[in-house]
């Protein structure tokens, strides 16, 4: 097997000099004896060759038993991935891997790659970003496309997420002042009233009502669970205005998450307000439901079990400020029946 000299020599002012084949960096050798100069050139080659060997050793085994697997770049793993699950899990991947930041690796091909090329996107210290690869990257594991970890688990950057919260009345009334379009207003006023996902309530049809019960049931796109909600006097006239056959925001339910949630932000801005996605809407709904009392399994049942916005909001958020107990004895007084003479 025949690999070209890394290094070669020359002699400049009596001093020899090793310069790269490749690179055509040339470093001193700091010796003015042709022997020593000699065995420092054949030591730097032999310490490159070895490593070259063995990924030459490496490709040679592996392409006799998956031909593919050498040519194999990141581009191809981000192509697999993002054809998988749900159609918004595509999109998001879809979005996420057109980023710059992984242009570096993008047409890198899997066997090539070394720890290196990932520390250079942790140095951007985007979350997001990071979170995905990571993805990508266990991905590639557990396809058998890498043999072992590029990165160890210990060294991935830890990161806290942000602490979320709901979206209050005043912002959501500030939002809607600055909402010139009808579609978009009730739309706004549906996911404050339900707490629905953003997706979900795009999609909504007039299918899903049932005025006999007043109920409004469907299946969540994001895990496939069904929610059921009573339809509230409030609820009823936002649904009042808007279509009674079909998608119940025939424009809305168009758009890809991305564009509405871009979109409401532009309106967030305008009112200023900031902090807040439409997933706060859900938020909000669940830190509402604590507030009020609502017991947990109502609120499970209304947004979706297995919801983390009811997890988060049942476990830790919403502050509830108890009534005095006379409050409570006055009620249950009320309650006792009229003691006859």
């Amino acid at each position: 097997m025949h690999m070209k000299t890394k290094y070669t020599m020359f002699r400049r002012n009596g001093i020899y000099y090793s310069q790269d084949s490749a690179t055509g960096q040339q470093k001193s050798l700091r010796t003015r004896d042709e022997a020593d100069a000699l065995q420092l050139l054949n030591a730097r080659n032999e310490a490159h060759r070895q490593p070259v060997l063995n990924l030459h050793l490496a490709r040679a085994y592996l392409t006799a038993s998956d031909p593919a697997f050498v040519e194999r770049t990141w581009q191809t793993v981000m192509a697999q991935l993002q054809a998988r699950g749900k159609d918004s899990s595509r999109e998001r991947y879809a979005s996420v891997f057109k980023s710059p930041s992984f242009d570096g690796l993008r047409n890198k091909k899997l066997l090539e790659t070394t720890a290196d090329d990932f520390f250079a996107v942790f140095k951007e210290n985007k979350v997001a970003i990071t979170y995905f690869l990571k993805r990508l990257h266990n991905f590639a594991l557990n396809l058998g496309w890498i043999a072992l970890p590029i990165v160890a688990p210990y060294l991935w950057p830890k990161y806290e997420p942000k602490d979320r919260r709901g979206i209050t009345l005043d912002e959501h009334q500030n939002v809607l002042a600055k909402e010139k379009q009808a579609e978009w207003k009730l739309y706004l006023e549906l996911l404050w009233e339900t707490g629905a996902a953003q997706s979900d309530a795009a999609n909504f049809k007039a299918e899903d009502i049932d005025w006999q019960t007043r109920t409004i049931s469907y299946f969540r796109q994001k895990t496939g669970s069904l929610a059921q909600f009573t339809i509230s006097q409030k609820l009823e006239t936002v649904l009042s205005h808007l279509p009674t056959t079909g998608p119940l925001f025939p424009n809305l339910s168009t758009w890809s998450e991305s564009d509405r949630a871009s979109r409401f932000r532009r309106r967030c801005h305008k009112a200023g307000v900031t902090g807040v996605t439409l997933h706060c809407y859900r938020y909000a709904w669940a830190e509402r439901a604590k507030v009020v009392g609502m017991p947990e399994r109502f609120a499970q049942a209304a947004l979706g079990h297995n919801s983390k916005a009811i997890h988060r909001a049942y476990a830790k958020k919403a502050v509830i400020i108890a009534p005095s107990l006379e409050d409570y004895e006055k009620k249950a007084a009320a309650l006792q029946p009229a003691v006859t003479a």
